[in-house]
């Protein structure tokens, strides 16, 4: 007999199928007017023409990479707190430490990271997180405290470097090759479609592995292949892009002074501030949800732990949760694609978001509970290409690798504070203060983003909003 979680699967996977199908037709109908219009727009103006070729390189470099370094992510997602908690026996007091002494690590890189991508190169950037990254999978397969503190520290630079050269190399790349802001969102909006599929199947790839091996290690095994991979690919497939200026051989190693500079620019910015301000609160939430999620359902469900949740197939239900929030991404944007849709978006991203917390804290109900996350997990698939939209319209190529990580100090920030409150009996409060916060977020977006949005003139004609 199908159980409930493997139902919702079905049903979840069956209702995106239907809506990609949907999208596609939709897409294919505004492709040909919206080609024809773009190139007569360009030649009236005098702008260079980027070719179709070139979209289409640039496209199959980026999700080919995107698809292999974030499956190596996802193949983590489901196991990691099972791992600490239930394999090594640690209490959860100190996964809870583990958890923040990564997020540490990322606040305290994050900075330094964005420099490095900029003055040094996105590429060069991308080709070291392969290898921090393995290097953690080989941590954390070691059940020995100081070697997992370790493991924690890399893995939090590497997702600094994972959440900012990545994309600070498209959208320079589409920068050099004159690609319209339209192109860049359709890449978004299929990097987290991907995203979605990858993460699905890594979810259930992950639940098969630890059935098969009886351990929770193997899915990190599993990951540490996939970045090695990931490693030849950019190396052989990757151009080299800097931030403004080129690299920079200097004596200044931390590159204080550029950071003064691009702290300068974010306080003078209202835009930038608020745009910040949405990824420590949405991103911050979505960090704590991955702590929170197993234990919450855990505590709602009448089963447990006489049965053991199916947490790969619930992993892979949330990720065909994103999918769909990607889709919906696809139909609204392939209707109009400009900044004031994409700051009108981040806002009602945030208030759904909002809305899902609350009602998974509101409720006792492990079923409620499922779908109230993955209603969340649907704002997700929404807000990266959204917020990737943004930042890549709102931050000039000079800065944009550094800007991208300093907005993860806060949110470091934020995620260590929340996780020493004591998850174990404050479980429900971090949640609602995630909702609290992500509606703050919802309401400055609005009346500061939204309302600038119209009298916006980007720095890069390249990438300026139509």
């Amino acid at each position: 007999m199908v159980g409930f979680y493997e139902l919702q699967l079905i049903l979840l996977v069956s209702s995106c199928l239907i809506f990609l199908l949907l999208e596609r037709h939709v897409s294919r109908r505004k492709e040909s007017k919206e080609k024809d219009l773009h190139i007569a727009e360009r030649l009236e103006n005098g702008e260079p023409m980027a070719s179709h070729n070139s979209l289409a390189t640039l496209t199959r470099q980026y999700l080919i990479v995107y698809a292999i370094v974030m499956g190596a992510d996802w193949l983590q997602g489901p196991y990691v707190y099972s791992l600490y908690r239930e394999q090594y026996g640690l209490p959860e007091r100190m996964v809870a430490i583990l958890f923040v002494t990564g997020f540490m690590s990322a606040g305290l890189t994050a900075p330094l990271v964005g420099v490095w991508a900029d003055q040094h190169g996105r590429k060069k950037l991308c080709l070291a997180f392969c290898l921090t990254y393995t290097f953690t999978c080989c941590c954390i397969s070691i059940p020995y405290l100081p070697i997992l503190l370790l493991g924690r520290v890399c893995g939090g630079i590497s997702t600094s470097i994972l959440y900012s050269a990545f994309e600070s190399w498209l959208v320079s790349s589409a920068g050099a090759l004159a690609l319209p802001s339209t192109d860049l969102s359709t890449i978004f909006g299929r990097a987290t479609l991907v995203n979605g599929f990858v993460a699905t199947g890594a979810g259930i790839a992950s639940n098969q592995l630890v059935t098969l091996t009886n351990s929770f290690t193997s899915p990190f095994v599993a990951s540490g292949v996939l970045l090695l991979l990931a490693y030849l690919v950019i190396r052989a497939s990757w151009g080299e892009n800097f931030g403004g200026g080129g690299p920079t051989p200097g004596k200044d190693l931390f590159q204080l002074k550029r950071l003064g500079q691009a702290c300068r620019i974010v306080r003078d910015d209202p835009m930038l501030l608020v745009i910040g301000l949405t990824q420590t609160c949405f991103e911050g939430s979505m960090y704590l949800f991955v702590f929170l999620w197993v234990p919450s359902l855990q505590e709602a469900s009448p089963t447990f732990p006489t049965i053991a949740l199916p947490l790969g197939y619930i992993f892979s239900s949330f990720m065909i949760s994103m999918m769909l929030g990607s889709l919906l991404y696809s139909v609204v944007t392939t209707q109009s694609g400009g900044l004031t849709v994409h700051a009108k978006l981040s806002s009602l991203v945030c208030a759904f978001a909002a809305l899902a917390l609350a009602t998974s804290v509101r409720s006792e109900s492990e079923r409620v509970r499922f779908w109230a996350f993955c209603a969340f997990e649907a704002c997700v698939g929404m807000y990266y290409p959204v917020q990737g939209m943004l930042r890549g319209t709102l931050i000039s190529n000079e800065h944009r690798a550094t800007l991208s990580s300093l907005f993860r100090v806060p949110l470091n920030v934020f995620v260590v504070v929340s996780l020493m409150t004591g998850v174990s009996s404050a479980r429900s409060a971090v949640l609602s203060a995630s909702s609290l916060m992500l509606a703050f977020s919802a309401l400055m977006t609005a009346f500061v983003v939204v309302a600038r949005a119209d009298d916006y003139v980007s720095p890069e004609a390249s990438l300026r909003p139509e």
